[in-house]
Order: structure tokens, then sequence, then C-alpha cells
């Protein structure tokens, strides 16, 4: 038994050369430690960095979606003004035919219902030169005795003499 024992207390003490590689191995790893945890310090103020970055971006997104919405109801008021103008400087034009979203739309609307006026007023134009009766009296002429009755015949000419029936 005191062997083992003997043998025992010498296998736990250590010589000097292995000392000094077990304190040289220990330094490494310390050195390695600190170079991992100098790498995690940095990742860390990194990520916070980026989360920072985030942050500030979101709350600059949010505010252009703030002032996009607030575009937006403008271009709304002032295409709905356009098409108000629009519509009372052509009067002419029946209200519910300009009509659009957009200036463009309402600009399309109003040329279309521009060439319809004018077709429609070319047209009434052409109709109305057809049926033209001209100013005054017309001409007198003879009366037609055809198809008159005798008794009506002779109505006819004692009226024509300047007589009375």
């Amino acid at each position: 038994m005191e062997n083992e024992e003997t043998q025992e207390t010498q296998n736990t003490t250590p010589e000097p050369e292995d000392l000094e590689a077990i304190k040289a191995q220990l330094e490494e790893e310390k050195k390695t430690k600190a170079v991992a945890e100098a790498s995690l310090a940095e990742k860390d103020t990194r990520i916070a960095e980026l989360e920072a970055s985030l942050s500030e971006a979101k709350s600059g997104s949010e505010a252009a979606a703030a002032e996009l919405a607030s575009a937006k109801e403008a271009n709304a008021q002032a295409v709905s003004k356009y098409l108000d103008a629009v519509r009372t400087a052509n009067s002419t034009i029946p209200q519910d035919i300009i009509a659009g979203d957009t200036i463009e739309d309402i600009d399309a609307s109003l040329a279309k219902a521009t060439t319809i006026a004018e077709s429609v007023k070319a047209n009434l134009e052409a109709q109305a030169k057809e049926a033209k009766v001209p100013a005054g009296a017309p001409t007198r002429g003879e009366i037609s005795l055809e198809g008159l009755t005798p008794r009506e015949k002779i109505a006819a000419g004692i009226q024509q003499k300047g007589g009375t029936t």
C-alpha cells in the first residue's frame, strides 16, 4: 500500500517542466479569452449601434409615411378644387360628364366632352340651316282651285275680286 500512496503522490506532484508548460498554456488561454471577450464587446457595441440606427430609420419612415399621407390628402383636395373649377369654366357641358380622380383624368374627360359638345353643336347648326324659313310673308300666288267644290271655287273667285262671301 505504501507503494500505491507513494506512486499516487508522485503522480499528483507536477514536475517543474510540466508546471511551466501548464502556466504557458494557461497564459495562452487567458490571452485567447481576452481576445474573445474583446471581440464580444466589439460585437455588442456594433449591435447597439445597429439597433440605434434601426430605431432612427423606423422613426424616419414613420415620419415619411405621415408626410406622404398628408401629401396625398392635399393632392386629393387640389384635384377636387380643379374639378370644380373646370366644371364652372365649362358650364355649357353637363357637370356629370366631366369627371376624374387625377388632373390628367379630368383633362381627358374635358377634352372628350368638348369634342362631343362641338359635334352636337355642328349637327344642330346643320339641321337649322336645312330648315331655315325666309323672313317675311311668302309671295302671293294664285289659289289652286284643284280639288275644290263648285261652291268653294265661286267663294274663292269672289274673294279675289275684293268681294265678301
